[in-house]
C-alpha cells in the first residue's frame, strides 16, 4: 500500500473516527493540538499494546520530571540521532520543536547545519559535544562501543546520570527511527513541533 494523504505509510493506519475500544481509549491518551494524532502513534494502530509501550518509553526518555539535562539539549540529541538515521519523520518533529524551545532561529539553523554535516564541534563543546559524539557512534557503529567512550564523557564532564539519559534518547530514537523508516510513515497530516507546546515549564512538561 502506497502512503499517500490517505493512508501515510506503507501499511494501513486505523483513522481516529474509525477506532474503538482499547484503540480509541490510547489514541485519546496520545493525541495533540485539534484532537490529531501524530503517525508515529498511529503506525501501531493494528497491534494498539506496541503504542502504549512506546508512548510510555517516549515520556521517559524525553519529558520526564526525572530527568536532569534540559528538553532543548535532549531533542538535540534526538535530532543528531535521527539525522544520522536518515529518518525525515523523526527529523522534522523534533527539530521544529527544538526551534519552539529556543525561540531563536538563526541558532537552531545553525545547529541542523552543523549536524546535517556531522560537524557539531562547530555548535557545541565541552560535555555536549562528547554526548553529541557519543550518541552518533551509538547510532552508527553499536558494535565499536567501548568502557572508553563513558570515561570520555566523564572526562568531558558528564555524570552517569546525564550519560544515561544521553543513551536512552539515542535507543529510544534507534527504535522509533526504524519503526518510521520501515514503514515508510510520513508526515502527512500531522502538525509538526507540538511537543513539547510553547506554554507553561518546559521543563516540567510531559507528552500526553
Amino acid at each position: 500500500m502506497p502512503a499517500d494523504a490517505e493512508n501515510p505509510a506503507w501499511i494501513r493506519l486505523v483513522p481516529y473516527d474509525e477506532s474503538e475500544g482499547y484503540l480509541r481509549t490510547l489514541y485519546d491518551r496520545v493525541k495533540g493540538p485539534g484532537g490529531l494524532v501524530d503517525n508515529v502513534m498511529k503506525a501501531h494502530s493494528l497491534r494498539p499494546h506496541t503504542m502504549e509501550g512506546h508512548s510510555a518509553i517516549y515520556k521517559a526518555v524525553m519529558h520526564h520530571t526525572g530527568n536532569a539535562m534540559p528538553v532543548w539539549f535532549l531533542e538535540c540529541l534526538a535530532v543528531y540521532t535521527s539525522l544520522s538515521n536518515r529518518c525525515d519523520y523523526s527529523v522534522a518533529h523534533h527539530f521544529a520543536g527544538l526551534s519552539r524551545l529556543l525561540q531563536d532561529e538563526a541558532r537552531a539553523q545553525a545547529i541542523y547545519r552543523a549536524f546535517a554535516a556531522a560537524k557539531p564541534e562547530q555548535v557545541f563543546s565541552g560535555k555536549e559535544l562528547a554526548l553529541l559524539h557519543y550518541v552518533r557512534k551509538l547510532t552508527l557503529e553499536p558494535q565499536r562501543m567501548e568502557e572508553s567512550d563513558i570515561l570520555a564523557l566523564r572526562e568531558a564532564g558528564a555524570d552517569d546520570g546525564e550519560i544515561l539519559e544521553a543513551n536512552q534518547v539515542c535507543a529510544y530514537f534507534n527504535y522509533s527511527n526504524r519503526l518510521l523508516n520501515g514503514l515508510g510513515v510520513t508526515t502527512q497530516g500531522d502538525i509538526l513541533g507540538t511537543s513539547p507546546p510553547n506554554t507553561g515549564n518546559l521543563d516540567e512538561w510531559e507528552h500526553r
